[in-house]
């Protein structure tokens, strides 16, 4: 069986580490009290908020990890932009925060005009599409210390101080629908190139998956960003809202897991007795890796990207089918505190349920 520790990514470590440096952070925090922008305390939220007087600012920051060397090995690199963007403002509007604008950073090795201008060729298109500004912007070249490149960005929005959404709203019995994902967008990545660098070796990329596309094409697909959908359903700032919205969260890195951020501010559990199918692409990499249900479903998306709470599922629905987003009621709010279960779709346990 391979887990996800196998493609050198520890994710306990990882976890402690992000607490100690959150912990550090909060050091920093007395710095500002009494003055603009002073910062308030959100445990586990997906974004920070910071005190503006008549609203709050809203600040995050994500990169695209190693999706780059997926694009690297298939030259294409106008994909990318999406993942990004995505990385940053979907988790920016978990908290109800209409973005802004980002700033990115380019690390790579030596500087190449193709992979530049495809990289912000990519990034412009997503920011015009959801009507983020490009703000500014680095490119460092690094030249011995880095091999390929890193490509990671911070954004920045506004929410009004009533239309925060915290999740302290969330109760039992509330509803979560689940907005369907376009593929593994930028999270997992090193498990799924672990898995096919065994199987096929380095040039996996070429490798047929089916009768039309590479593995590469498959892997590479952009996440679907979800910010412009949420903000219709809670509002832009300044606008009412559509649909009443109690908790968002944001399936990244920790697959499934990330729900339990926006619940246990509540003492609260979920169960997700009607998942959406997984793709097929991560069925087979569940299927060449020996990759066990509950390791897919705490490491990958599993086909659901997005997850919303609330008492208006059918309002939900309809606002994310406005966007060409599939969504569907995939499971209730439950009184279990830290303790999800999801009845699973995956290659090994179908229908068998997994505690998280």
């Amino acid at each position: 069986m391979t887990q996800y520790k196998d493609s050198g990514v520890n994710v306990e470590l990882g976890d402690a580490c992000s607490k100690m440096a959150y912990g550090h952070a909060q050091s920093t925090f007395p710095g500002r009290v009494g003055m603009i922008g002073e910062p308030v305390l959100l445990e586990g939220g997906f974004a920070g908020l910071l005190d503006m007087g008549e609203y709050y600012l809203v600040q995050n920051d994500d990169g695209v990890g190693t999706k780059v060397a997926v694009a690297h090995a298939m030259k294409k690199y106008d994909t990318l932009g999406y993942d990004l963007l995505a990385m940053v403002v979907d988790d920016a509007v978990c908290l109800g925060a209409e973005p802004v604008s980002i700033t990115n950073t380019i690390d790579i090795q030596k500087v190449e005009e193709e992979v530049i201008d495809g990289l912000m060729k990519g990034l412009a298109a997503a920011c015009l599409e959801h009507k983020v500004v490009i703000a500014g912007g680095e490119i460092a070249e690094l030249n011995k210390l880095i091999n390929g490149f890193t490509w990671n960005a911070a954004a920045v929005g506004v929410v009004g101080k009533d239309k925060v959404i915290t999740g302290s709203a969330i109760k039992p019995g509330d509803t979560i629908v689940g907005l369907r994902s376009d593929g593994f967008r930028s999270n997992g990545l090193s498990l799924v190139r672990e898995i096919l660098t065994t199987a096929f070796g380095e040039s996996w990329v070429d490798q047929p998956f089916d009768d039309e596309r590479s593995w590469g094409q498959v892997v590479l697909i952009p996440s679907r960003i979800y910010a412009s959908c949420i903000l219709d359903m809670v509002g832009r700032y300044g606008q009412p809202a559509k649909a009443s919205v109690k908790g968002v969260a944001h399936v990244t890195g920790g697959g499934v897991r990330n729900l339990k951020r926006i619940l246990k501010k509540n003492k609260l559990g979920a169960i997700l007795d009607r998942p959406f199918e997984p793709h097929s692409v991560m069925l087979k990499l569940q299927e060449l890796g020996e990759v066990s249900d509950q390791e897919a479903y705490g490491t990958w998306n599993m086909g659901t990207g997005m997850m919303v709470v609330s008492t208006e599922p059918a309002v939900v629905v309809e606002i994310a089918a406005k966007y060409g987003i599939e969504a569907q009621l995939i499971g209730t709010v439950t009184d279990r505190a830290d303790h999800v279960e999801i009845v699973s779709r995956g290659k090994f346990s179908a229908g068998e349920t997994l505690v998280f």
